[in-house]
């Protein structure tokens, strides 16, 4: 479940991402939120019977990169996604701006520049000193197979300590 640009609200999200279109700062934030309020059927379903769901990104991209705009406090920015189903586990993919850089297609779309993704990282930062999520950071300048390894371990791990624990809501 990443964002999802196949829907009129996706659409929308990938017309600003690419500066096709220009949006208020508020408004496209609520519209991050709204695609994953989307998918919440989808994922509930799918998690009541026992498929592991694995979402790229999720709240916590929006949050950090809105607050990372300079404008917006944490707590606005976490508002709207209050109520998601909350993850067992979010894998952070630590990776410098510089290296991102060095990466295929950097700077194609709104928000990659190294300034802004500096500011991304340290929203992120505040994000992870929330001790009632599972917060685990993982090297990624690893090789693909060296990455693929540990999130393997770190996932299988998690899906046998929540096997039978109740699905829970995100920042309530």
């Amino acid at each position: 479940f990443p964002t999802d640009r196949t829907t009129e609200i996706g659409q929308l999200i990938s017309s600003y991402l690419v500066r096709e279109k220009n949006l208020e700062d508020h408004t496209v934030h609520l519209l991050f939120s709204a695609n994953r309020w989307e998918h919440v059927p989808a994922m509930k379903e799918k998690l009541h019977q026992g498929i592991t769901v694995v979402v790229d990104r999720y709240a916590f991209s929006g949050v950090a990169f809105t607050s990372a705009k300079g404008n917006f406090c944490l707590d606005w920015c976490k508002q709207p996604d209050v109520g998601l189903p909350k993850p067992d586990l979010i894998l952070f993919l630590q990776l410098s701006p510089e290296e991102a850089k060095e990466r295929g297609n950097f700077g194609h779309e709104r928000y990659e520049t190294i300034s802004f993704q500096e500011k991304v990282l340290q929203s992120f930062y505040c994000l992870m000193e929330d001790k009632t999520l599972n917060w685990k950071t993982v090297d990624a300048s690893k090789s693909i197979e060296d990455l693929h390894r540990e999130i393997k371990s770190i996932a299988e791990e998690t899906i046998q300590e929540v096997q039978n624990k109740p699905l829970g809501e995100l920042w309530k």
